[in-house]
């Protein structure tokens, strides 16, 4: 089951999180279990106004790109409760990573800025899913390959090593 967030023209405009915040305070509070329910299946709805012309993506509009990086600030392991499969991991990536559009090869990311934003995103969430008692290698391998790159096993006992958890 599908979980949307509504986000408007206002949420964006005034940086009102309170939509997402909504959905993730009560998705916290159930507890790991409802946690893990809730994995891969957030998918924003997004209703903004562009002039009839307005060729851009919504990824390009400055206003809602902002409203995406206060997201991420308070919420860095959001990604984890995104509908990967229905492309809404990319999106995401996509407010937060410069990219082009082609109209024949669709959203291409600057490689660069693309490996930092997984790279954070697989430290992130490797301890906050250790914290919840969660599996984190298959997800985040997952989530690795669903953005176009492989990381094998050695990454993972390498960053195990330095767990900050244990700290």
């Amino acid at each position: 089951m599908t979980i949307n967030i509504n986000l408007n023209a206002d949420h964006i405009h005034n940086l009102d999180l309170s939509p997402l915040q909504t959905v993730i305070t009560q998705i916290l509070a159930d507890g790991a279990g409802v946690i893990a329910l809730a994995e891969q299946k957030l998918m924003f709805q997004i209703d903004y106004p562009q002039e009839e012309f307005d060729p851009r993506e919504l990824s390009e509009i400055s206003e809602i790109r902002l409203w995406f990086i206060q997201a991420d600030a308070c919420y860095p392991w959001l990604p984890f409760f995104l509908n990967w499969r229905e492309k809404e991991l990319a999106r995401y990536a996509a407010m937060l990573v410069p990219h082009q559009f082609h109209k024949t090869d669709g959203i291409q990311y600057n490689p660069e800025a693309l490996e930092i934003f997984l790279m954070s995103k697989i430290f992130v969430l490797k301890e906050w899913l250790n914290n919840q008692g969660l599996e984190s290698q298959e997800r985040l391998a997952f989530m690795a390959t669903m953005l176009g790159y492989e990381l094998d096993a050695g990454f993972f006992q390498l960053i195990g090593v330095h767990d900050i958890s244990k700290n």
